[in-house]
């Protein structure tokens, strides 16, 4: 491509990947290959896999013990920093989140935190960031699920004389008594946070270590870092781990799953408070009301879970 036909360049960006390229960066390509709008919301999970990997190439011998304590102490700085004001990382012009961070740590502590990435590549980075995210995704819907049957369980503990309509084809069909369809639904969460804690099992695994596919020269203990991140084991082949994403669309089918039971739950109770069917009173808390027909009481967070099921 001629230099009259390159269009537009960007001002020349100390990227991670620049060691061979002397010329500029094409505006377009910039802006088309920049992830830091979508990869910042993993600016915690990379600094704790950054600290980790300090911890790791220290016990290789690559960092002094001061070394990584002053580099311990600026990420640390970096993660306070954002956490106080999140538009710090909005406003950067860093390629990603990763670019980021070091740019942040050179500020911080000089050419010694462009050490830190001896060894290591941004493919095995990102993954180990990705798995560290989805783990603690999984792991507050969980704790979501768990809230959502002991509400239903207290709730059949309540109401377990109440007398109940069973449905089929929106006709009644068979009496049941209203702890009965509860529990219904706690059985089909309790499959849903199962599921989510077998997704878990196998996200719980570092690729870190892996390098760019092959692994690295450098005497890391895997295992040993593994768990200093919380997983409970590293990966067992390197070029599985960097390209490895699997786990992300287990958990969105078991998350796509648990929506499906709430629609389908948020679906019977719009029924039920319905004026044809009038089972149940949902707090006004949770409705909300008509501008022209003041007698209405819309049900409207049900009604918008039973929307969201499909996003």
């Amino acid at each position: 491509m001629s230099t009259t036909d390159r269009g537009p360049e960007s001002p020349a960006r100390d990227a991670l990947w620049s060691g061979r390229f002397s010329g500029a960066v094409h505006e377009l390509f910039q802006r088309f290959n920049d992830s830091l709008p979508f990869d910042r919301r993993l600016i915690a999970q990379d600094i704790t896999g950054s600290a980790a990997w300090a911890r790791a190439i220290e016990k290789a011998g690559i960092l002094t013990g001061d070394e990584r304590a002053s580099i311990e102490t600026a990420l640390a700085e970096i993660a306070e920093t954002v956490a106080a004001d999140p538009s710090l990382i909005e406003r950067a012009n860093d390629e990603d989140v990763h670019s980021f961070v070091e740019r942040e740590l050179v500020t911080r502590v000089g050419d010694l935190g462009k050490k830190l990435h001896t060894g290591r590549s941004r493919n095995d980075q990102v993954a180990t960031d990705l798995r560290l995210w989805t783990m603690e995704a999984i792991d507050a819907r969980v704790h979501e699920v768990q809230d959502a049957i002991r509400a239903l369980v207290n709730l059949a503990d309540r109401e377990r004389d109440a007398v109940f309509p069973g449905y089929t084809h929106l006709q009644r069909a068979q009496p049941i008594v209203f702890a009965h369809w509860c529990l219904a639904y706690v059985e089909m969460l309790r499959r849903d946070a199962a599921r989510l804690a077998d997704a878990r099992r196998r996200t719980a695994v570092s690729p870190l270590g892996a390098a760019a596919l092959a692994g690295t020269a450098y005497p890391i203990d895997r295992e040993t870092l593994a768990v200093d991140l919380g997983f409970t084991a590293a990966t067992a082949n390197s070029l599985d781990a960097v390209s490895d994403r699997d786990f992300v669309i287990e958990a969105l089918s078991a998350i796509a799953t648990c929506a499906m039971h709430l629609s389908r739950m948020a679906e019977d109770l719009v029924f039920y408070s319905s004026g044809e069917a009038g089972l149940i009173e949902l707090p006004d808390g949770l409705c909300s009301g008509s501008s022209i027909m003041p007698q209405k009481k819309n049900p409207d967070a049900l009604e918008l879970i039973r929307g969201k099921c499909g996003m």
